[in-house]
């Protein structure tokens, strides 16, 4: 069985669900020992009894502060070392502005940049002193397009591949690599709060991607040789610019 991730240690942010649960599986598929973070314990734990012994559940909440900062000394305690990061965890705010609740705004802002910050600015040391590591941001395709449905969401993208792009500038010299995935529209339970009729059309046209297939791109972007970064990779349904 090819297994290029074998040996790795990789901690996956929001991995309960969606595209961090697929991307889980991926890496453990590709051989690597996967820390999921997420703050549902009951998703946690049904993860580790169906994939195995290879996941080490971390029961997390990324907006407290004081939590947040346990990520890496946690996944050491618990896995040893870290390889990859996968900052994943993020949510989702749709629709008008003017129609937006600022609390729900204040939390998304948090989670999709904030605590990608953080959490990215945390591991840098350990991976700078193995001289090695890669770290890959689910950011969006509303990154690279002005969405017009999703004002703020798509800002918080926009801010968040500009700090992959940087950020990897920085440290590229000390053998890290970081980059972003940009989906379009992903089958998730992020899509709850699209309007509905937009939704429907969605599925109706064929212009949603599924989570695996988000998993299988940072499978490659992971197993590249250590001269190459793949730096942003775009996806989108071939309908979805219908």
């Amino acid at each position: 069985m090819n297994e290029p991730l074998q040996g790795k240690v990789a901690a996956v942010t929001g991995a309960a669900s969606g595209i961090g649960l697929a991307s889980t599986e991926a890496l453990l598929a590709a051989g690597a020992r996967v820390v999921m973070v997420d703050r549902d314990r009951t998703a946690l734990q049904a993860a580790r009894e169906r994939l195995g012994d290879a996941v080490v559940p971390l029961p997390m909440d990324l907006l407290d502060p004081a939590d947040c900062a346990t990520l890496l000394p946690q996944v050491l305690a618990l896995a040893g070392r870290l390889d990859i990061l996968h900052a994943n965890a993020g949510s989702y705010v749709g629709g008008d502005l003017v129609d937006a609740d600022t609390a729900a705004m204040d939390r998304m802002l948090h989670l999709n940049i904030n605590v990608v910050m953080k959490n990215v600015h945390d591991v840098l040391p350990h991976m700078i002193a193995r001289g090695s590591g890669d770290i890959v941001v689910t950011s969006s395709l509303a990154a690279h397009f002005p969405t017009p449905w999703e004002p703020v969401y798509a800002a918080s993208k926009w801010a968040v591949d500009c700090f992959v792009q940087t950020v990897r500038r920085q440290v590229f010299k000390h053998g890290i690599r970081v980059g972003a995935i940009s989906p379009g529209p992903v089958i998730s339970a992020l899509l709850a709060d699209w309007p509905p009729e937009k939704l429907q059309e969605a599925r109706d046209s064929g212009s949603l991607l599924e989570a695996s297939e988000v998993a299988n791109v940072v499978i490659f972007m992971l197993t590249r040789p250590r001269g190459m970064t793949i730096r942003d990779v775009v996806m989108l349904p071939t309908n979805f610019d219908l």
